[in-house]
């Protein structure tokens, strides 16, 4: 059974850093790719930045600069370094996985929400 932990959330001051981590576990499982979405109140997720098995990246343009997603040799760990925060970045964070399932012997593709760590810059 897959799971999925998400950390590193807190609070700073504008023009303070974080780091979030997300952790993909499980047996027969394939990762293709994880990424951190954030949903501030009342809105809707929104992409933050992404990141594939073969290590290509996609940034919001919102955190292009400032924000640095990488993947551990293992694959199925996940960070995402964000420098100079500021308080429009204030949110719920959420780890987002895509990948494929072959614990039962036939491949059987999944997507998986983490429960989201909060993330608060204050001005």
């Amino acid at each position: 059974q897959m799971q999925l932990v998400e950390s590193g959330g807190g609070s700073v001051e504008n023009g303070g850093s974080l780091r979030l981590s997300c952790t993909v576990s499980g047996s027969g499982i394939s990762v293709n790719a994880i990424g951190w979405f954030r949903q501030r109140s009342g809105t809707q997720r929104d992409l933050v930045a992404s990141i594939t098995s073969a290590g290509r990246t996609n940034y919001a343009d919102s955190a292009k600069g400032r924000f640095t997603i990488s993947r551990d040799k293992d694959q199925n760990t996940v960070h995402l370094q964000m420098n100079n925060l500021k308080p429009e970045d204030t949110a719920v964070y959420l780890c987002n996985v895509a990948g494929v399932d072959y614990s039962d012997g036939d491949p059987h593709e999944f997507g998986a929400w983490g429960q989201g760590t909060q993330v608060n810059v204050s001005s």
